[in-house]
């Protein structure tokens, strides 16, 4: 148990963003416990797939490269993490909280007998102290998350099964390759040995995939909304700015659940985390779970009436006024700007 696992999510040879955020923080955990980083990765045509993986600090990149993994299939993909992960004996291991990992951690936790919590927003090493036994667990992998609706935030600790496994969410970690040249031990399998007929017993004969309505994960400039809006037509205006700038449209919670937009803008613990250069909240009052989704933005704008909104006081500007007086304004001198 001298290593932490990232699977590297796959789109077609492309590594998935998230996959790199977690090697980025598998990094920062391996060094802190002493312990190798590892990576998996599972496709097809994956030649050269180490220049996209080994960059992040990987020490040991294990590949399985066959036609019959991809696209993504659930057991063929479940045998193989499974199989090598009895065989490596990893004290962590990490995914994406992606449809893909939401699919492939539980069965894999579930076959290992290992336990696993989803949707992490952070992830720290610590001890723990068991009240009943006394005994104290040093360097146990925090795993921290939303609970309760987004109320609370829970941290959670595995003491006795390993791997610790976690799903950990988009956007909340940073991507930060450590050396261009890195370099770490490639190990390319053979596919044979892990998984058998019976796994590809299900295959892709088409492939459809849905475009996304919105890139609000790797936008530079994001436009929010809040409860403050008022209503569906006044948040019409945030897409008109947004227009403007170039920008993508958010939400608080509360302008979700009144119904002013669509539930898969919501930015916060229970949504989206944005990084974006600029983020201009309109209307919101900016409660802890919200803040959570857009704190490390470069640069926040407000535009609040209310003087003391807690958003306020993290943001570096803040524009006191009605939003449906600040915001056309904003928008007729962005327009004059670009002509």
């Amino acid at each position: 148990m001298n290593s932490i696992f990232v699977y590297c999510e796959l789109e077609g040879v492309q590594v998935a963003p998230v996959s790199q955020e977690l090697l980025t923080k598998g990094r920062s955990l391996a060094n802190q416990l002493g312990v190798k980083l590892e990576a998996i990765a599972i496709g097809s045509g994956l030649d050269g797939i180490e220049k996209q993986i080994l960059p992040y600090g990987v020490d040991v990149l294990h590949v399985f490269d066959d036609k019959c993994l991809a696209p993504y299939t659930t057991a063929p993909h479940s045998a193989i993490l499974v199989k090598l992960f009895q065989e490596e004996q990893p004290q962590i291991a990490l995914m994406g909280a992606t449809v893909i990992g939401r699919d492939l951690g539980p069965r894999v936790s579930s076959a290992l007998g290992s336990g696993l919590t989803a949707d992490c927003t952070n992830l720290e090493i610590g001890e723990y102290e068991d009240k009943k036994s006394g005994q104290v667990y040093e360097n146990l992998l925090y795993q921290i998350r939303p609970a309760f609706g987004g109320n609370i935030i829970a941290t959670i600790v595995n003491p006795d099964h390993r791997p610790q496994m976690a799903t950990v969410r988009q956007g909340v970690m940073k991507n930060e390759s450590l050396k261009a040249d890195y370099k770490g031990e490639i190990v390319k399998h053979k596919v044979a040995d892990y998984v058998s007929a019976a796994d590809l017993a299900v295959s892709v004969i088409e492939r459809h995939m849905q475009k996304p309505s919105h890139h609000l994960d790797s936008a530079s400039i994001v436009v929010a909304g809040g409860y403050g809006m008022g209503s569906r037509e006044n948040f019409d205006m945030l897409f008109k700015l947004a227009d403007a700038l170039h920008a993508e449209v958010g939400a608080s919670r509360a302008a979700v659940d009144a119904g002013f937009v669509d539930h898969d803008r919501q930015i916060g613990q229970t949504g989206i985390t944005v990084r974006p250069k600029l983020y201009i909240a309109c209307g919101i009052s900016g409660q802890i779970q919200h803040i959570a989704g857009m704190r490390e933005s470069s640069l926040i704008m407000s535009i609040n009436q209310d003087p003391d909104a807690p958003i306020n006081t993290i943001a570096d500007y803040v524009v006191t006024g009605r939003v449906e007086d600040v915001i056309p304004k904003l928008i007729r001198n962005l327009k004059e700007i670009s002509k």
